[in-house]
């Protein structure tokens, strides 16, 4: 927990400065990184979509650098194999013997970003599974525990559906957030244009490290949630099922599948992160629907009807706040 309130101040002023130190090279995209950073201080997962050239792997790289923990870049392709991301046992001479020894895959790093998640064939997406959901991976009879902290950050492009494979809602699930990466502005695009077409090149320092991540961790997991608050989010996640009674009309009609606990847990551990990264040691509604949108839109599933009248996820959840008051 934390022990003062100096203790406070001195996490939002560190944070503060990764993100200043983060946006040397990654323009724009506030939101979206302050929204990486909570589910990296709650032990997240995070599927990152938006079409190419957005800078998504940039800003994975530029988080690793920042935060001085190792990193790997896995490019997803039809004809990648689970032993290309987890590793292999291979055989080795040792003392005039064969023996196995096992050598480490790309997913042996802090941050691991697995490009294009989606162009991979199922049997290699869900060689991450265990690796996100555990943080190990297991090959053959033996488990190997993977560097902490960990996290994956996952990418996709949403508008390219020819030789991809979409992933199941199981997987979906496994992750913290799906952010959603936009086109920036005009002043935006022009700062890109002046770091990236020019011998101008940001100079990245490292602010904080993975003890400091795991500190911040610990500190969000004791921090204090009121009833009020617990209630307001839990039935945010409750209306999302169309069958039963209570909920709302539209979610009825939009909504095939509602969300799954994993949505509750995501809501509970962003908001407290969120709240902490406010200056606050206590949780609030708008810290609740700050990360709603982030932790529910890859969880609704939409019917034939959202589809019929152009309704997407972010317009349920809208919809479903104003409906759904503290």
């Amino acid at each position: 927990m934390l022990q003062n309130e100096n203790e406070l101040q001195e996490i939002i002023r560190r944070v503060g400065d990764c993100e200043a130190e983060i946006g040397k090279a990654i323009i724009g995209q506030k939101e979206v990184i302050r929204q990486v950073l909570l589910a990296l201080f709650t032990d997240g997962n995070v599927l990152l979509e938006g079409v190419p050239g957005l800078g998504k792997t940039e800003l994975v790289k530029t988080i690793a650098k920042v935060f001085d923990i190792s990193f790997s870049r896995i490019q997803f392709t039809p004809d990648l194999m689970p032993a290309d991301v987890t590793g292999t046992n291979l055989i080795v001479k040792e003392e005039g013997q064969n023996v196995f020894k096992f050598e480490q895959g790309p997913v042996f790093a802090n941050i691991v970003l697995a490009d294009e998640i989606n162009r991979a064939t199922p049997k290699t997406q869900s060689s991450l599974l265990e690796a996100m959901q555990e943080k190990t991976v297991t090959v053959g009879k033996k488990t190997y525990e993977l560097p902490k902290p960990y996290m994956v950050l996952a990418t996709q492009n949403p508008i390219e559906n020819e030789g991809t494979y979409p992933l199941p809602e199981a997987q979906l699930d496994r992750f913290l957030f799906k952010i959603q990466v936009d086109f920036p502005t005009i002043e935006e695009l022009k700062q890109i244009m002046h770091i990236t077409v020019t011998s101008h090149k940001a100079e990245l320092h490292p602010v904080m490290n993975g003890e400091d991540i795991t500190r911040i961790r610990a500190i969000i997991r004791d921090m204090p949630m009121a009833d009020a608050v617990e209630d307001y989010a839990l039935r945010i996640v409750t209306a999302t099922h169309p069958e039963l009674e209570t909920s709302p009309d539209f979610i009825k009609k939009y909504v095939s599948c509602g969300a799954s606990p994993r949505a509750a847990q995501a809501i509970f551990k962003t908001s407290k992160a969120r709240a902490l990264l406010e200056g606050r040691a206590n949780v609030a509604f708008e810290d609740i629907k700050a990360v709603a949108k982030p932790a529910l839109r890859h969880r609704l599933s939409t019917s034939f009807e959202a589809i019929a009248d152009s309704v997407n996820t972010d317009a349920i959840i809208d919809m479903l706040l104003k409906e759904i008051t503290p």
